[in-house]
């Protein structure tokens, strides 16, 4: 057996909002790579939505959604989701993955306390999360998601896989500042929360291979330096680096890591379903930054945290931040 881990982000380029970074871990049998997933698991994971795939595919059996042949879309979150399409579809490969992990979230803070445990310590800090909660999921039956997670479960156990984890990490507004103060610019931050949370889970795993895929980061093709300050025992051995993909090892040979960071990582299923969670988490987010503006200014339009929207965004709240004090540096990312 052997162990990949695929990572991916969300909101590297607002000026609003975190910057969400997530890894979701597979056991696989011996052989199997980062690549063959989608098509080993083609009998219940789609590389997009499906025709037909609507919240009343499912007949009933009783009280319980019944999916017969219902494939689950796991993709880059940009093929699932877009702004006025609503989250459905990013919901539905979520929760089905995490219930297969026995993790079933009703709440906006229980998610989190699943996926991002740490971030919640800070938000404490932080107005617009301070006290904030909903109920989730927010656009798919609960239900139908626990079902579509046992049809996953068993498609997953029938292909010999099995997804041991699903880990994310948030880097809110003052944190992402320090963090570009500090490496210069925002890309080296990336890759270095990056690689920090790959080397927390590559050292919780078991003595077995390990094979970690993650998207290219800021136009860098040399990780070599970075990979050998978050495993400083061992030395990285460059196996290739060029503008599609670099690729490096190190380790003993029981506990093998190769490391490929490539562009497209996302048609991966490994760094896909990062996609997806990063991409959730960072939408409850900017939900919980509008609602905090919103209950003050009714009649402001609410924001995705992007460049341009974000400036409006910003001019119209000025005066209200300044009367409850809250200042630039904790609210506004400086690149």
């Amino acid at each position: 057996m052997g162990y990949l881990i695929g990572t991916d982000e969300a909101g590297y380029g607002p000026n609003l909002g975190p910057l969400l970074i997530s890894a979701t871990v597979w056991e696989v049998p011996e052989g199997v790579g980062y690549e063959d997933l989608f098509e080993r698991l083609a009998d219940v994971v789609a590389p997009r939505p499906e025709k037909g795939d609507s919240p009343h595919l499912p007949t009933q059996m009783g009280t319980v959604p019944f999916f017969r042949g219902t494939r689950v879309a796991m993709a880059d979150s940009k093929t699932l989701y877009t702004p006025g399409k609503g989250l459905r579809n990013l919901e539905r490969g979520l929760w089905a993955a995490l219930g297969t992990l026995n993790l079933r979230p009703r709440t906006w803070r229980g998610l989190w306390r699943d996926l991002a445990p740490g971030a919640l310590d800070r938000m404490r800090s932080i107005p617009w999360y301070a006290d904030y909660d909903e109920p989730a999921p927010l656009e798919c039956d609960a239900e139908q998601c626990a079902a579509l997670a046992e049809t996953l479960r068993t498609g997953l156990a029938d292909a010999g896989v099995k997804l041991f984890a699903v880990r994310s990490r948030a880097v809110f507004e003052e944190e992402f500042n320090i963090l570009v103060e500090r490496f210069g610019t925002k890309g080296t931050a990336l890759s270095m929360q990056t690689l920090a949370l790959a080397a927390e889970i590559v050292e919780s795993l078991p003595p077995e291979p390990v094979s970690l895929v993650c998207d290219k980061h800021g136009g860098r093709n040399r990780y070599g330096p970075l990979l050998a300050r978050h495993f400083p025992d061992w030395l990285i051995e460059v196996r290739g680096e060029g503008r599609q993909a670099s690729r490096y090892s190190f380790g003993p040979p029981d506990r093998r890591v190769e490391v490929c960071f490539r562009t497209k990582a996302e048609s991966c299923l490994p760094a896909a379903l990062a996609s997806m969670a990063s991409k959730y988490l960072r939408e409850l987010a900017m939900r919980a930054v509008n609602e905090f503006w919103r209950r003050r200014l009714p009649e402001l339009r609410p924001t995705a945290g992007y460049p341009q929207d974000a400036k409006r965004f910003r001019a119209d709240i000025a005066e209200e931040q300044r009367r409850l004090h809250i200042s630039d540096r904790v609210f506004w990312r400086i690149v």
